[in-house]
C-alpha cells in the first residue's frame, strides 16, 4: 500500500485521551472516535483487527465450528431467560420516529451476549446423545450500555468479540471440553504475543454462574482489574473472589477494662479511630443486610471491606442488599452506625471475618445508638464463635491462605474468560437430549469468550515507547514500512522496485511515498504506526550500500545491497517470528 492512496493519516496534533492505548491508534490513524465508547477501525486498524481475529478463529476452528448469529433479538427471548430486566448493560431498539414507528413499532434487543440465541438454536438440530457434545463460536460485535466508556477500545459501548459455546450430556464431558477450551485459549493468547504476562484467574460467575469462572488476565496498568497471584503455586485470583488472611500486626496482648464510650455521630471509620486513639486495625465493622431469607449480620476488621460475593456463598443466598434503617434499628436496637458484634439477637445469622479471630482490645458498636465498646476481648465480653469466615475484600498485604505467603498484587486487564453455565440456560428454554435409553436428560452447557478489540487495545498498552507502538510481527497492519527520502531518480526507482519485489514475495508493505513532507516526519510516522521492519532509501543510504534496514524495536542499523534486501528482510522476519516460539 502506498501511503498517498491510503485514506487516512497520521493525526499527531490529536489530545492525549485516558489511555495509551487511545492516544496512539487515533494519533496513528488506526481508529477514530465516533463518540464516547465508539470506535471507527481505519484501514490500518481494521488490517490489525483482521489478524487478531484469524488467529482465534484459527484456535476455535480446532474446537468448534463457527457461525454468525444476529445483533438484535426479540425480547421474548431474554424474557424467557428471566434476563430482560437483570442485565444492567442491556441496550433496547425501538422506532427512532414516528414513521418508522408506523411501519413497525415492534421492540429488540441489542444483545451483548448470546446465550439467548444459541441455546434454542442447538435444541433444534442436537436432540439426541448422537449429537452431542457440540460446540459452536462466532466473532461478532456486541453492544453494552457501559455507566462509562474509558481506556479507549478497551471498554467500549461498542466492541467485537468472540464468543463460544459447547453442549454436553454430563457435568464431566463438560468439564472435559472446558479443559480443551482453556488449552486452546492459552495457544491464542501464546500467538498473539501475551502468554507470558497472561495468567488464568479465578473469578465470579456473574451474571453467568453460580460457580466461579475463570479469566484470562494480562498484566496490564491500564486494566481495570486487581489479580492476586501466588507465586509458588501460579495460581490467580481475580480481587473479587480473592482468598485471603490477614496479615498479624503489633498489638498489646494485656487486656484492658471494658469500656463503654460515648462519641455522638461518630460513625466513620478514620474518624471513630482519630476520636478514640485506636488504628482502624483494632476497629470492627459490622454491617446487617437483608437477604431472601431474611437479615444476616457479618463483621470485618475496620481496616477491610465487606466482600458481598464471598458473603454470598457463606450465607448461602442469592440476593443481598443493605439493610433499611427500619431493619437495622429492628436487629440491633440502634440508629444506623452504631452496629456491632455485642449482644447481638440469637435468633440472626452472624458472620464474622477470621481478620478479627485474634484481636485484643478491639471496639465495636455496642448496638446502643451513640455508643461503642472499647477494649473487647474474645471469652471475657464476648464468647468467641467456633467458626470464622472470609468475607472480606483482599488487599495487597494479605496472604494466600493456603500456603501462607503474601500475595503479590498486580493491575490487570481481562481478554477472555471462560464459563461452566451448567443448565442455566438449558432449562429456561427446556432444552434436554434423548440418552440411549430414549429417556429426556439435560443438557450441559459452556460459554468462552474473548474480546478481540479490546486484545488489540491491550496489545498497543503493552507494546509501545514514547514515539509510538510496537505491533508483534504477527498482528502488525504492514510488516515493512518502507520510506523513501528525496526526489531524485535513482530514489525513486530503487524505492519502486523495492515496493514491488516485497509484494511479489508477498510481504506486507507499506510505502511512504509522500514528497512533501520532511525526512523527520516520516521517520516520526514509521515510529508511530510500529510496523516491525523500517527500510528506508535514500541518498544517504545509496551511498552506504543501498538499502538502510532497522526493526522498530531494535536501534541497530543495517545497511544492504538492494539486490540482497529482500533475502536480508526475510531473514528479520524468521527472526522475529521465531522470537514467538
Amino acid at each position: 500500500m502506498r501511503y498517498t492512496q491510503m485514506l487516512t493519516k497520521s493525526q499527531k496534533s490529536s489530545k492525549t485521551f485516558d489511555s495509551v492505548n487511545a492516544t496512539l491508534l487515533i494519533r496513528g490513524g488506526f481508529v477514530d472516535q465516533l463518540m464516547s465508547g465508539v470506535y471507527t477501525f481505519l484501514p490500518l486498524g481494521w488490517r490489525v483487527l483482521k489478524k487478531i481475529e484469524d488467529i482465534v478463529r484459527e484456535e476455535m476452528d480446532k474446537i468448534g465450528e463457527e457461525v454468525f448469529m444476529p445483533a438484535i433479538a426479540p425480547k421474548e427471548v431474554w424474557e424467557t431467560t428471566g434476563r430482560f430486566s437483570t442485565v444492567d448493560v442491556l441496550f433496547k431498539v425501538v422506532p427512532a420516529n414516528e414513521t418508522s414507528k408506523n411501519k413497525n413499532g415492534a421492540e429488540y434487543v441489542l444483545n451483548c451476549t448470546h446465550e439467548e440465541l444459541i441455546t434454542p438454536l442447538a435444541k433444534k438440530f442436537a436432540t439426541s446423545y448422537k449429537d452431542l457434545p457440540k460446540a459452536v463460536y462466532q466473532i461478532q460485535s456486541k453492544f453494552r450500555n457501559e455507566a462509562r466508556a474509558k481506556s479507549g477500545i478497551m471498554r467500549g459501548r461498542e466492541f467485537r468479540m468472540k464468543d463460544l459455546y459447547s453442549f454436553h450430556t454430563s457435568v464431566d464431558d463438560l468439564k472435559m471440553y472446558y479443559e480443551k477450551a482453556k488449552a486452546a485459549y492459552f495457544t491464542t493468547f501464546k500467538r498473539l504475543g501475551l502468554e507470558k504476562d497472561t495468567v488464568l484467574a479465578a473469578a465470579s460467575g456473574g451474571d453467568f454462574t453460580e460457580d466461579f469462572s475463570h479469566e484470562f488476565q494480562t498484566r496490564c496498568e491500564a486494566g481495570e482489574d486487581t489479580i492476586f497471584f501466588v507465586q509458588s503455586t501460579k495460581e490467580a485470583f481475580n480481587k473479587e473472589i480473592a482468598p485471603s488472611r490477614s496479615v498479624s500486626f503489633d498489638q498489646d496482648k494485656e487486656q484492658k477494662a471494658l469500656e463503654k464510650v460515648f462519641g455522638e455521630n461518630i460513625i466513620g471509620v478514620a474518624e471513630l479511630c482519630e476520636f478514640m486513639g485506636i488504628s482502624a486495625e483494632n476497629t470492627t465493622k459490622t454491617l446487617i443486610f437483608d437477604t431472601e431469607k431474611g437479615p444476616i449480620i457479618c463483621s470485618v476488621r475496620g481496616d477491610y471491606e465487606v466482600n458481598v460475593l464471598k458473603l454470598k456463598k457463606c450465607a448461602g443466598v442469592k440476593q443481598l442488599v443493605l439493610a433499611s434503617e427500619e431493619t437495622v434499628k429492628k436487629v440491633t436496637s440502634a440508629e444506623v452506625g452504631y452496629a456491632g458484634i455485642y449482644n447481638l439477637p440469637s435468633d440472626i445469622p452472624v458472620f464474622i471475618d477470621d481478620s478479627i479471630a485474634d484481636l485484643v482490645n478491639f471496639e465495636t458498636g455496642a448496638n446502643e445508638t451513640h455508643y461503642h465498646m472499647k477494649n473487647m476481648n474474645w471469652g471475657r465480653d464476648i464468647q468467641k464463635p467456633e467458626k470464622f469466615y472470609d468475607i472480606k475484600e483482599a488487599k495487597l498485604g494479605d496472604m494466600f491462605p493456603v500456603t501462607g505467603e503474601v500475595y503479590e498484587v498486580f493491575k490487570s486487564a481481562e481478554v477472555g474468560n471462560i464459563f461452566p453455565l451448567y443448565t442455566k440456560f438449558t432449562d429456561a428454554v427446556d432444552y434436554k437430549f434423548v440418552d440411549a435409553n430414549g429417556t429426556l436428560k439435560q443438557v450441559y452447557m459452556g460459554s468462552y469468550g474473548i474480546g478481540t478489540s479490546r486484545v488489540m487495545g491491550v496489545l498497543v498498552e503493552k507494546f509501545h515507547d514514547e514515539k509510538g507502538i510496537i505491533w508483534p510481527i504477527q498482528v502488525a497492519p504492514y510488516v515493512v514500512h518502507l520510506v523513501s527520502l528525496g526526489d531524485t531518480v535513482e530514489v525513486k526507482e530503487m524505492a519502486n522496485k523495492l515496493y514491488e519485489e516485497l509484494q511479489h514475495k508477498n510481504i506486507e508493505v507499506l510505502w511512504d511515498d509522500r514528497d512533501t513532507i520532511s525526512a523527520g516526519e516520516k521517520f516520526a510516522d514509521a515510529d508511530l504506526i510500529g510496523c516491525p521492519i523500517r527500510a528506508t532509501i535514500s541518498t544517504r543510504s545509496i551511498e552506504k550500500g543501498g538499502v538502510e534496514l532497522k526493526t522498530r524495536s531494535g536501534q541497530d542499523v543495517e545497511y544492504v545491497s538492494a539486490e540482497i534486501a529482500i533475502d536480508t528482510i526475510q531473514k528479520m522476519i524468521n527472526l522475529l517470528r521465531n522470537a514467538l516460539k
